[in-house]
């Protein structure tokens, strides 16, 4: 098996698999041009598309001058099969944008770098930090992603000086963003479901999708919904006992009715691994981590008798907002009564993606 940055190092084509975690890809026949059914510059869907093409035949080589370009509310860009590396940002300014893998294939169209949270700032002011590690950093509202692939591909085992490993692949921060078939790939701190402030409760959905990693891999303070998603842990040989990490870590503020509501997924895992624990930062000391998983399949690997760890003495997981309803799979079994939080069929009617989204209809 090849290592994830030598495999995302690949330039992925039509029917080809970035081999990191997810399964093989099948074969599907070829569309014709690099932007199969999504047009091209010369039959442009509507006024507001650009297309990126690394082999020029788009309008950009790039996805960050594409970025640039897209100036204005509602724009779409159509990216090409391709791995494409380099840190982007879609500014606040950007409302309503759609970026389209071209390809249909989330594992064709990559967009990657590896930085981590202590990797140097080139002013040498210090280190970047977790936020600034991020891949792709999503501030606008209104975003929408369709199989595409958000990595970051920093590895412990490259840099073992660093103390800061948390290594984000992406970090969404706006209001009534989407995601529709796409993988997110990563070690620690893969998913960022942020907001853009302690008080904006950013909504976010997330349909068909896949995330991997080890340490708090779906973390942040979004209000956030996973639907018929996949979420796999990784093995690690760095450490001599378990657990060997986390999948969740929400850190719902305190004032916001809605956290993470998973559903209708699965979570796969082939070592001993916890489901959860809440983070509760030092940024906000009165954080209500909040999280629903409900009608999905736990995996062996994770931890039954006790799914739940705390992050910090001084926040038990006990004392916040964790709850189930209607898993299934050995990481479900209720061994132990106390550790698993069960949603009664009446408090479970509360815990829907309605409930979470209010009049924004993303899964409609």
């Amino acid at each position: 098996m090849p290592s994830r940055r030598g495999a995302l190092s690949l330039l992925a084509g039509a029917g080809a698999a970035l081999a990191v975690g997810a399964p093989a890809a099948h074969a599907r026949p070829a569309r014709p041009g690099p932007f199969g059914r999504h047009g091209s510059p010369s039959r442009r869907l509507d006024a507001g598309t650009l297309y990126v093409d690394p082999h020029g035949r788009g309008d950009h080589t790039d996805v960050r001058s594409a970025l640039d370009a897209a100036t204005g509310t509602g724009r779409t860009l159509v990216i090409a099969p391709g791995t494409y590396r380099g840190p982007l940002s879609v500014a606040a300014d950007r409302a309503g944008i759609t970026l389209i893998g071209a390809s249909g294939d989330a594992r064709d169209t990559v967009l990657v770098h590896d930085n981590a949270a202590g990797t140097p700032k080139p002013d040498g002011s210090g280190t970047l930090g977790t936020s600034g590690s991020a891949t792709v950093t999503v501030q606008a509202a209104g975003f929408t992603a369709r199989d595409l692939t958000f990595a970051n591909d920093w590895l412990r085992s490259d840099n073992p000086e660093y103390t800061g490993t948390q290594a984000v692949a992406i970090k969404v921060q706006g209001d009534r963003s989407a995601f529709y078939g796409c993988r997110f790939l990563g070690h620690q701190d893969t998913l960022y479901a942020d907001s853009l402030s302690l008080t904006a409760f950013a909504r976010q959905y997330y349909r068909d999708c896949y995330a991997e990693g080890d340490v708090d891999f779906v973390f942040g303070r979004a209000t956030a919904v996973w639907d018929r998603c996949h979420f796999r842990t990784l093995n690690r040989t760095d450490l001599a006992s378990a657990p060997y990490g986390f999948v969740f870590a929400p850190s719902t503020a305190g004032a916001n009715p809605h956290g993470f509501l998973v559903l209708r997924s699965r979570v796969t895992s082939t070592a001993h691994y916890k489901l959860a624990r809440p983070w509760v930062p030092s940024s906000d000391p009165t954080a209500y981590p909040m999280l629903t998983v409900r009608d999905s399949h736990l995996g062996a690997g994770i931890d039954a008798a006790t799914p739940y760890a705390s992050m910090s003495a001084d926040h038990p997981w006990q004392d916040q907002r964790f709850a189930e309803h209607h898993n299934t799979g050995p990481g479900a079994r209720v061994t132990v009564p106390a550790n698993r939080p069960q949603l009664s069929a009446w408090s479970a009617r509360a815990h829907t993606p309605a409930a979470w989204l209010g009049d924004w209809r993303p899964y409609a």
